[in-house]
């Protein structure tokens, strides 16, 4: 299932991120690697996220390229 799929304070463990380096970089930047967990916040406009106790608001163009398993 991708990260929009989550419903809100679902938690998820990201399984893949389906998107070339730059996509990459940028999400890592923000503690949004392969095998970190994530608590959706808000699916509101932009894609809110607790990763890694910090928060971190993303696009859903960028959200809907990750792939995560609910835990």
């Amino acid at each position: 299932m991708m990260l929009t799929q989550l419903k809100p304070n679902e938690r998820a463990k990201i399984v893949a991120i389906e998107g070339g380096h730059g996509l990459r970089q940028k999400l890592a930047l923000r503690g949004i690697v392969e095998g970190a967990f994530v608590r959706l916040i808000s699916s509101h406009g932009p894609i809110t996220i607790e990763v890694d106790r910090n928060v971190v608001s993303i696009g859903r163009g960028m959200a809907r390229r990750i792939r995560v398993m609910r835990v």
